[in-house]
């Protein structure tokens, strides 16, 4: 093909030396994860799952990727976080420590505030109650103000992505 592609043996020697440092510590758990697009879809089940591990090893490739015989050489997981390509796997990778760290309790200062643990509407408001642009006002929903949380939740759910 027209691109760059990584040759196998430089990959391999670093992923020998993270897993090999990860190897000395007790209690550990690693996962090894290769970016690719025909990985499985990254999903928030995902991100929940690999919480689990102590260590997780990013093979992050740029232009067109790495030799295929990498995934060959260890246990990897070859993983996609959309259907659409980018020029490297670096930023799939702090897409992923985003959504698995956040997971982890004192990571976020309120546990509840995991979306997905909670009902989530996906407009949010703040203060002042109206807010003035362009001569027209913009107001919070009235159930919002009311301080009656089932009401609250039931609204939530039903304006979700509106």
């Amino acid at each position: 093909g027209p691109g760059m592609v990584m040759e196998a043996m430089p990959v391999v020697r670093a992923v020998e030396k993270a897993v090999k440092t990860i190897s000395r510590r007790k209690g550990n758990r690693m996962k090894i994860v290769f970016f690719g697009p025909s990985g499985k879809q990254f999903t928030n089940a995902k991100a929940e799952s690999l919480k689990k591990y102590s260590d997780v090893i990013f093979i992050c490739g740029r232009y067109e990727g790495i030799d295929a015989r990498v995934k060959k050489m260890f246990r990897v997981e070859e993983i996609s976080i959309g259907p659409y390509i980018l020029s490297g796997g670096e930023l799939p990778a702090m897409v992923m420590i985003e959504a698995i760290s956040r997971r982890i309790k004192g990571v976020i200062g309120d546990y509840k505030s995991i979306e997905e643990k909670r009902v989530a509407g996906s407009n949010v408001y703040t203060r002042p109650e109206v807010v003035e642009f362009k001569g027209k006002k913009y107001k919070v929903p009235k159930i919002l103000l009311s301080g009656h949380h089932g009401r609250i939740d039931t609204w939530k759910s039903a304006n979700k992505g509106k």
